[in-house]
């Protein structure tokens, strides 16, 4: 399956160089965008610390700039979990929101806020638990039957939907001052963004090492289970390793923005396209290419409606959804 795929050191470096050149366009843009209009020298002035204390550097550093990071970081997170599941189960349609990973971290997180337990270490282990709990609920349904891969799609679907009914159930049985908080960040909100959330973000680091360090292996299941073995790959302790580093990202980002959908089949489908399946290349083109598509669709998310803003979410769904419906069309 590899074989017509060509890879040096040389052309990952300048991948690398490439989609950092245009993630750092995409949060230049996004950081010149807003609201409150701010010119370019004011930006660079703020950046710098040469305005200290004016409303300029308030609204980038308290605003602007967390919120970038959060798009970036949940970007790149998504889009790994969907290279991770893709090729673990060699499905293209494999991703965090359609298996209902991120709607079993958002069910536990949704719980933790209603038991009224603090961001850290509270909602965010309720959220890791519900997304291990999905997965390991997911995988126990693909194992009984014969044709696993889509037995494995099909029922991370209809967990997907039981999550999201188990979420509407939690939600009527809050306060009314909590259920329209509740619902915008179901919709993926990105507006929470604070400095003084981010810190939950450095959980996302080991994760992307990890799956980076094993992006050889992650090539060699693409032939199979047996395939693998016979090359001396561990398929289930490297598996394991893998899908619970995604979950454990998905559970971060869902914790502080919301249920984003489709970003990580959206990504890694034009990068495979684009690059070919190994994932020597696949995983550092999404790690970065994941973060600029979510900032851009952020900023869309900003700039499209006359008054206010979208749910980043809806502009993501808008833009996943018909690519998903054309791949199942394509598979068929």
């Amino acid at each position: 399956m590899l074989a017509g795929c060509r890879f040096s050191r040389t052309r990952q470096l300048g991948l690398i160089l490439l989609m950092g050149i245009v993630l750092l366009s995409s949060c230049l843009a996004a950081i010149l965008t807003g609201s409150s209009h701010l010119a370019f020298s004011q930006v660079i002035k703020a950046l710098v610390g040469l305005d200290a204390g004016t409303a300029a550097s308030t609204i980038l550093w308290k605003i602007r700039v967390p919120r970038v990071i959060l798009a970036a970081t949940a970007g790149a997170s998504l889009s790994l979990g969907g290279v991770v599941f893709q090729a673990i189960l060699r499905n293209p349609l494999a991703e965090p929101y359609i298996l209902g990973i991120s709607g079993g971290a958002a069910s536990g997180a949704i719980a933790g806020m209603l038991a009224g337990l603090s961001l850290f270490p509270g909602v965010s282990a309720s959220a890791l638990a519900g997304s291990l709990f999905t997965l390991f609920l997911t995988f126990t349904i693909s194992t009984k039957t014969a044709n696993r891969r889509d037995s494995l799609l099909l029922g991370g679907v209809m967990i997907n939907s039981f999550c999201g009914a188990l979420i509407m159930f939690l939600i009527s049985m809050s306060g009314k001052s909590e259920i329209h908080r509740i619902l915008f960040w179901l919709m993926g909100d990105l507006g929470l963004a604070g400095s003084a959330r981010l810190y939950l973000l450095l959980g996302t680091i080991p994760c992307f090492f990890v799956i980076y360090c094993l992006a050889r292996p992650l090539n060699t299941m693409l032939m199979g289970r047996e395939g693998a073995i016979l090359l001396g790959i561990d398929v289930k302790k490297t598996s394991a390793i893998l899908l619970v580093s995604a979950s454990i990202m998905v559970s971060i980002i869902v914790c502080l923005s919301g249920l984003i959908g489709f970003v990580g089949l959206v990504v890694p489908h034009i990068f495979r396209t684009v690059l070919g399946p190994d994932h020597r290349l696949l995983v550092p083109a999404c790690l970065l290419g994941g973060g600029a598509y979510l900032v851009l669709c952020d900023l869309a998310a900003r700039v499209l409606p006359s008054n206010g803003e979208l749910p980043v979410g809806v502009v993501t769904a808008m833009i996943g959804a018909p690519l998903f419906i054309i791949l199942m069309w394509k598979g068929k």
